[in-house]
């Protein structure tokens, strides 16, 4: 059916919307519940980061396939560092809660294609949301914390070349292909469906204003 790369260029068109709406800066305000602030801002974090190292620690533990296993098993560790950076700067003691409804569709995946789909369907969501969490700490004057998420959003580009070699191993037919396919965009839109009932339980517009 395809390649990797027309795959994430495929998964990237089919969802220019949602992504486009996930990287604005409504997507923050969705986050913290309308307080932008930091404490808000990074409590958020931490629960998308708590999320991701629960995710891939659970994926990895009962993954057949070694090499699946061992990139799932990589970026568990990554989200984890991720999550103990985070919460090093947070001022008080905070225990995530939340689960985003991202992380609830991940861990319903089961098969190992569904999975590496959704992989790189999550990385694209969560590219857009690292972009505005370092967009408000260059906004609000503090430069080491917005260079700290930056190397989040380089991890989170390592994870996608992960990813994406993942699937030549486990797309064998165009079936594979497509149901890989159809597992990226489900994860995002479960990530925009979250956004979209957020806001407009908040009173607000999903739609950025031009």
């Amino acid at each position: 059916m395809t390649d990797p790369d027309t795959f994430v260029e495929t998964v990237s068109e089919e969802n220019q919307t949602a992504l486009s709406r996930l990287g604005s800066s409504k997507s923050l305000y969705a986050d913290t519940g309308g307080d932008i602030d930091t404490e808000p801002v990074l409590e958020a974090t931490a629960d998308a980061e708590y999320a991701a190292w629960q995710t891939f620690l659970e994926w990895a533990d009962d993954e057949a396939d070694d090499e699946v296993r061992e990139a799932f098993e990589r970026t568990a560790e990554e989200e984890q560092e991720h999550y103990e950076t985070v919460d090093d700067k947070l001022d008080d003691e905070y225990e995530p809660d939340a689960i985003p409804a991202l992380h609830d569709y991940l861990r319903d995946r089961e098969d190992t294609v569904e999975r590496v789909g959704a992989f790189v369907g999550r990385i694209l969501a969560s590219q857009r949301s690292k972009d505005q969490v370092v967009g408000y700490f260059v906004g609000d004057a503090d430069p080491q914390t917005a260079s700290l998420f930056r190397g989040f959003g380089d991890d989170l580009d390592d994870q996608l070349e992960r990813s994406t070699a993942l699937l030549d191993d486990v797309c064998e037919t165009d079936e594979d292909w497509e149901r890989a396919q159809e597992a990226a965009t489900g994860a995002i839109q479960a990530a925009y469906g979250e956004y979209v009932e957020t806001l407009e339980g908040m009173g607000a517009n999903p739609k950025p204003v031009c």
